[in-house]
């Protein structure tokens, strides 16, 4: 896939969503955990990172805080709330249903 400019729209958003569910982190390491995940498949672009993290804490369905990385910078860390809990859970329903019918499709 290489960029983000090819995800389905509201993909990212999943994708950040289960990836402060396995534990807090902060928006370079979420990007790289996605990447990493995916295999190198997807790249994350920081500016349309930055926004759907904005939009998901806008939602209510991730928190924020500030805390010291590993390296011992400070970095805004992102966690999952319950409202963000439900939402992933729905998502994930939706994009199971979404893959079935286009594997479906390219199988045919």
């Amino acid at each position: 896939m290489g960029t983000d400019s090819a995800l389905i729209k509201g993909t990212l958003d999943l994708l950040i969503l289960k990836v402060v569910s396995l534990e807090p982190m902060h928006g370079w390491g979420i990007a790289q955990r996605i990447q990493g995940m995916s295999g190198d498949t997807l790249l994350v672009q920081q500016g349309s990172l930055y926004a759907s993290l904005h939009r998901l804490t806008r939602e209510g369905w991730i928190a924020s805080d500030w805390r010291d990385t590993d390296l011992g910078r400070r970095a805004r860390f992102y966690t999952l709330t319950a409202a963000g809990r439900q939402q992933l859970d729905a998502e994930i329903g939706h994009w199971t249903r979404l893959s079935q019918g286009v594997a479906r499709i390219v199988n045919a």
